[in-house]
């Protein structure tokens, strides 16, 4: 497959979907991209007692239009915005859809509505799924009413990236999370903060087994000391200035506090694909569950097949 730096954006005809339309042509116009939208469809069978071959299909012609419709709105509510756009229905599971395209595309980006509760947690199969085996970054941009917005699908206007935060912890995925938050950060002109987080407390924290005699502060020096020598390598390379943060706490738990300051979090995942890949880490699960602000998931599938073009 041929990739381009188009972005690709998943629809369904949602608000959440058109918020993540409005953010993904904000991203296209800042980086002089195009955008491609794409609105996925399958057509429902039922069972059919009374027939001999025990199912039958819908006739999909008013699904397609229905599609259609769908995808000329959000084509034109990005056009607006000055982003050269291409759109394209097509049939079958839309994670699935996605993951295939991809492949063809710089970044791909979708929408979540983000209630809370049993909903949120389980996202939806294709904010969910989709990051785990995208063969591109993929951006979910939650939905989330306007102060004051008294239309339930109000759409909330699209915040321009001013701050990015990266969960840092040592770990390969984090620092191929680190080298895309570094480009974005340049890309957006925006500030970049490296988090790590060290569980200390006394409640289910990875390290609450440890001895009262260990050294706290200690552990959090040697946590800064080492994240200082991933940051320092990074920060040279690229010219910027990136902060540094280590707190108590666990990375996902200090991500979703930043996100309510931030216009962008950055997380990596290994993504290995089959049932563990589905569900991501634990980590990058948990804040794009409660994150309030776009989160950007990078795999090493991404970095390995970006490095090949």
């Amino acid at each position: 497959m041929t990739r381009t730096d188009s972005v690709l954006v998943g629809v369904d005809g949602s608000a959440p979907s058109l918020h993540a339309v409005d953010w993904a042509a904000a991203y296209a116009l800042r980086l002089g991209r195009s955008l491609h939208v794409v609105c996925t469809y399958s057509l429902p069978s039922f069972t059919a007692s009374s027939l001999d071959g025990g199912y039958a299909a819908l006739d999909d012609t008013a699904i397609q239009e229905g599609a259609r419709a769908v995808l000329e709105e959000a084509q034109a509510r990005a056009q607006a915005t000055g982003v050269p756009t291409t759109a394209t229905v097509t049939t079958g599971d839309a994670a699935g859809m996605l993951v295939e395209m991809s492949g063809e595309h710089s970044m791909v980006v979708v929408g979540t509505r983000g209630r809370g509760g049993f909903t949120e947690r389980l996202l939806g199969t294709v904010s969910s799924a989709l990051p785990a085996h995208a063969h591109c970054p993929t951006v979910v941009v939650p939905f989330r009413q306007p102060d004051g917005g008294e239309a339930q699908d109000e759409l909330p206007p699209v915040k321009p990236v001013r701050r990015i935060v990266v969960g840092v912890d040592g770990s390969p995925s984090a620092e191929i999370a680190l080298r895309h938050a570094v480009r974005q950060a340049r890309a957006w002109d925006a500030e970049l903060v490296a988090v790590a987080g060290v569980p200390l407390g006394s409640g289910a924290g990875l390290l609450a087994w440890l001895p009262a005699s260990i050294d706290h502060e200690q552990i959090l020096a040697d946590m800064t000391e080492g994240l200082n020598v991933i940051v320092d390598r990074y920060e040279a390379d690229s010219g910027l200035t990136i902060k540094r943060v280590v707190l108590d706490g666990s990375g996902a738990e200090l991500l979703t506090e930043f996100s309510a300051a931030t216009d962008l979090i950055v997380v990596g995942s290994r993504g290995r694909g089959g049932f563990r890949g589905l569900l991501l880490g634990s980590t990058s699960q948990a804040v794009l569950h409660h994150s309030q602000c776009p989160v950007m998931v990078v795999t090493k599938k991404c970095d390995d097949e970006a490095s090949e073009d």
